[in-house]
């Protein structure tokens, strides 16, 4: 049985997972920044469940919920980085407020909790983290710069962990949905105000984000097998380090990686020609 420990549970994917986890048999500690929106998720799980209060950017609530989870269950052997939010502008319209919310959630929460968590793991020399990314965690969009960096903020970081922690027993692993019915395009993003839209970019970013909006709540991805596939990639003997939700964004990731290929080979010549000349 495995405990796990799972940020953004009100809805999404957390939500799914937390339910996936618990109905599965293993213990799940099931966060949200107010505990009354999961207590129907870890209803009927008696002690194999525990709901807390967490938001990812208040760094006390993070080492209070961490050691409430390890006072409870012993250790944490599941971490999932779940917690994030969108934003829907161009580049340049984007409101400097709201960018720096994200990241505080996305990279600084995700960092947070991590940190937290690693020296249990550590301790025991075992464990799983699992940060979620994003499809546009590997290709950008319009409308979506800012939530692009921040995903590939988590690429990085994420890359760089596994490679620190894989010597001490704890695995890292990024997942990367592709567009699932979680509300993503609907509450849980903010845009910029009407005011502050610039007409030049109604044709790429507007264009896009309208797109995102109108799709709210008609994604082909199902948050519920999504869960299912987390559980699967986790438990396997050899789990993947990246895992692809959806067809769209294993078509999409697999199309950019041909891309990048075709363009660097065409620039290899200009590439090579930086180095020193050899003898």
């Amino acid at each position: 049985m495995k405990t796990w420990f799972i940020t953004g549970c009100s809805t999404g994917f957390g939500r799914h997972l937390a339910r996936a986890v618990l109905d599965r048999g293993d213990r799940a500690v099931v966060t949200a920044r107010n505990p009354e929106q999961v207590a129907d998720v870890v209803a009927g799980h008696g002690d194999r469940a525990l709901a807390l209060a967490l938001d990812v950017t208040d760094p006390q609530q993070v080492r209070a919920a961490v050691k409430a989870a390890e006072d409870a269950f012993g250790g944490i052997d599941v971490l999932v980085n779940n917690a994030g939010i969108g934003y829907f502008a161009a580049v340049e319209e984007s409101d400097e407020a709201e960018v720096r919310r994200m990241y505080e959630i996305n990279v600084f929460g995700l960092w947070d909790v991590t940190r937290a968590v690693l020296p249990g793991m550590r301790r025991r020399r075992t464990g799983t983290v699992v940060n979620f990314s994003s499809i546009g965690g590997l290709r950008a969009f319009p409308a979506v710069g800012h939530y692009n960096a921040t995903k590939f903020a988590v690429e990085g970081l994420t890359e760089a962990l596994w490679q620190e922690t894989e010597p001490l027993g704890i695995r890292a692993m990024l997942i990367e949905p592709g567009m699932f019915r979680t509300d993503w395009a609907g509450r849980s993003a903010a845009e910029t105000a009407p005011a502050g839209e610039i007409a030049d970019y109604a044709a790429t970013a507007g264009a896009q984000r309208a797109a995102f909006r109108s799709g709210n709540g008609q994604e082909p991805g199902d948050p519920a097998r999504a869960a299912t596939a987390i559980i699967t990639a986790v438990e396997a003997d050899n789990p993947p380090r990246r895992l692809l939700l959806g067809s769209a964004a294993y078509d999409t990731a697999l199309a950019g990686l041909d891309a990048l290929r075709e363009e660097f080979a065409a620039w290899e010549h200009v590439s090579r020609g930086a180095d020193f000349p050899q003898d």
